[in-house]
């Protein structure tokens, strides 16, 4: 379908004239990438992108990415033209508290809105990932209706940020040819002409990772128009297509100028800009021309989408069981007794803890089969390969344990396409310390409400000889602070497999896993205790008569704590000892539970980590026994005992002070 070149400068027109007005009415926004990009989504949302406001989540629309979400007006606006539930007062409504129309585009909060964008690059990897999954998913169920494309928009600052470098190079050489990047070669940051801080061949960069890529006027739609039809004609490579563009283009005085990036015209400006554009002077105004040409774009899509549909219905006639197991696998299905399962899985033998999820991880691979895994170059350490299934790779798309190289960064964020785009759920690892490296996409997961399994082993000083660069001291606490993230760190390998199914069935937010290097001792679990009460973040696991103090502990300490306890008990001091794997699912019990499992006693906690925490259950500080400064180079027994990380330490320091 080609639309007249008058009709999609109209089109552009009108998303220039609702970016400003909304800026304008919010006195706040970034019009200068709307402005700049209209013509290319003109282009891009008319002619190429399949979408569907009757089916928003039709399973065979293309992804349309906005990376640089600070120019939300361009979505939102697409979005109202496109016939999706953005009214003009929704547009009225941007940037203003419970909007569809936030400041940046949030999943979930606006239908239409595949990710939440706005930290930098962070779009662009996610769309790297849904690229990945569309292609796993099109391979496993052997359907190509399922090999959706993926289209994501970047500016100046994306490709600066080094995320977007690490996904480039990973995308190129998976050789994903569903993914076409359009880049607003404006060459102006918010602090002026991008030659103040870079003069990097971008087209080159990304060639040597393995794109095509194109050059073309991000003005001239017939250029346009013409790139995105090589672009989608290939297969065998990622598409970058470099779009010069002027940033704010319209604007008479300030196009091509940083003073465009992130604030409102103004009044006078908005003025002169509708009138160059030869737009009418009231605010909001949307063409006649301007719906009708979406609204034929809508007819074009409705058809595929029916198409689409027909052509499913003939696939799962053909293939009944594949057909089967790819709704399961869209519905995110788990078995009823997968903690059993896992917990089973880990073993019972003492080990670490991060041995003990990669027994866990093989048998959650057979019962969730949306599950996929990868690592930053760190298997032999961190235990994340599936064994079965193959590595995905550019010749083989069926493999579910994905290579990252060393790119934690983009690991995190194509770990947040891969779950995105369908019904995959994706784990990723690396050293704990380690984990500041996806902090972002870790966040950004957490405010989607993204599930996710973040997985960080070597989880404390019992690193050793690495020393103080490689021995996370902060980091539990950190990742705690972010809300709607769930920490687990287990100590045995029941709490294991109970912290494995919290993470494959949860659906509202991510789950962090911190895994230890070195083997735990058994715990003395009571008869009749199952793993279903990890679950609840916090359980009794010495219960003792007359107690005078509670030792609450995570991870490899609570063997700590139970040796810990049984000196104090010697020394007339009766101590409880509970096993505290995930504070924030203890936290959302009834205070009932809460009270039962602490008890009367002095609550003291133990972790080798940052400590204040932990005050929160203790009230005091000198009760929260961790680690506030940084470790030391030297075996991890020695480097334990130095820092006060013994049975005789932690008593005495019960003792005194109770």
């Amino acid at each position: 379908m080609t639309v007249a070149t008058q009709d999609l400068a109209l089109v552009a027109n009108t998303i220039r004239g609702l970016a400003i007005d909304a800026i304008e009415k919010a006195n706040s926004g970034h019009p200068g990438l709307p402005m700049g990009m209209a013509d290319v989504a003109a282009v891009l949302w008319t002619e190429f992108l399949r979408w569907s406001p009757q089916e928003p989540q039709w399973a065979g629309r293309d992804r349309f990415v906005l990376s640089g979400g600070h120019g939300s007006m361009l979505i939102y606006s697409l979005l109202h033209l496109a016939g999706f539930p953005v009214a003009v007062d929704d547009l009225k409504q941007f940037r203003q508290l419970h909007s569809k129309t936030p400041g940046h585009p949030e999943f979930g909060e606006t239908i239409g809105v595949e990710t939440t964008t706005g930290p930098l690059g962070q779009g662009f990897a996610n769309a790297v990932g849904m690229a990945i999954a569309a292609q796993m998913e099109a391979a496993r169920f052997q359907n190509p209706l399922l090999l959706s494309r993926v289209f994501v928009t970047v500016g100046d600052g994306d490709l600066m940020e080094g995320i977007s470098s690490e996904a480039a190079a990973l995308a190129g050489h998976l050789q994903l040819g569903n993914l076409v990047c359009l880049f607003d070669d404006n060459g102006i940051t918010i602090e002026g002409h991008t030659d103040l801080a870079t003069s990097e061949h971008i087209g080159k960069r990304f060639e040597a990772a393995g794109w095509s890529v194109q050059h073309c006027d991000g003005h001239d739609v017939d250029q346009v128009r013409k790139a995105l039809a090589c672009a989608t004609a290939a297969t065998n490579r990622p598409q970058l297509i470099c779009c010069k563009t002027t940033i704010g283009k319209g604007s008479p005085n300030k196009a091509n100028t940083h003073d465009v990036h992130g604030a409102p015209l103004g009044k006078d400006e908005v003025a002169a800009t509708k009138q160059a554009l030869g737009l009418p002077a009231q605010d909001f105004f949307v063409a006649a021309e301007a719906k009708r040409t979406f609204a034929a774009a809508a007819a074009r899509n409705e058809t595929q989408r029916q198409r689409w549909h027909a052509e499913m219905q003939g696939w799962e006639a053909k293939a009944p069981d594949l057909a089967k197991a790819w709704r399961a696998f869209r519905a995110r299905s788990v078995p009823a007794d997968l903690v059993e399962q896992l917990a089973a899985a880990a073993g019972a033998e003492p080990a670490a803890t991060r041995a003990l999820s990669g027994n866990v991880l093989q048998k959650a691979a057979e019962l969730v089969p949306g599950l996929v895994s990868g690592s930053a170059d760190l298997d032999p350490s961190t235990k994340t390969r599936l064994k079965k299934g193959g590595s995905f790779t550019a010749a083989d798309r069926t493999g579910r344990t994905l290579h990252y190289g060393i790119r934690e960064h983009a690991m995190g964020a194509i770990m947040n396409g891969i779950t995105l785009h369908s019904g995959f759920l994706a784990a990723g690892s690396t050293f704990l310390v380690f984990a500041d490296y996806m902090r972002t996409p870790i966040r950004l997961a957490a405010l989607m409400k993204l599930p996710g399994a973040f997985v960080f082993t070597h989880d404390s000083l019992m690193v050793g000889e690495d020393g103080p660069t490689h021995q996370p001291v902060e980091h539990l606490a950190t990742l705690r602070a972010i809300p709607n993230v769930h920490v687990f760190r287990p100590a045995d390998g029941a709490e294991t497999g109970a912290a494995w199914a919290h993470a494959l069935s949860r659906h509202d937010g991510p789950v962090v896993l911190a895994l230890t290097r070195q083997n735990l001792d058994k715990l003395p679990h009571a008869a009749g205790w199952t793993a279903r009460e990890a679950l609840r973040g916090g359980y009794v696991l010495v219960e003792v008569a007359g107690a005078k103090a509670t030792l609450v502990a995570t991870g490899a300490e609570v063997s700590l704590a139970v040796a810990a306890a049984a000196l104090l008990a010697q020394q007339g001091v009766p101590t409880r000892v509970v096993s505290m794997p995930c504070l924030e699912l203890f936290l959302q019990q009834d205070a009932s539970y809460r009270q039962q499992v602490l008890g009367k006693a002095a609550v003291f906690t133990l972790e080798m980590g940052r400590p204040e925490w932990w005050c929160q259950l203790t009230g005091r500080l000198d009760r929260c026994i961790g680690q506030s400064t940084f470790g030391a180079s030297a075996p991890a027994k020695v480097v334990a005992e130095h820092f006060g990380f013994s049975a005789k330490n932690v008593a005495d320091r019960v003792v005194r002070a109770l």
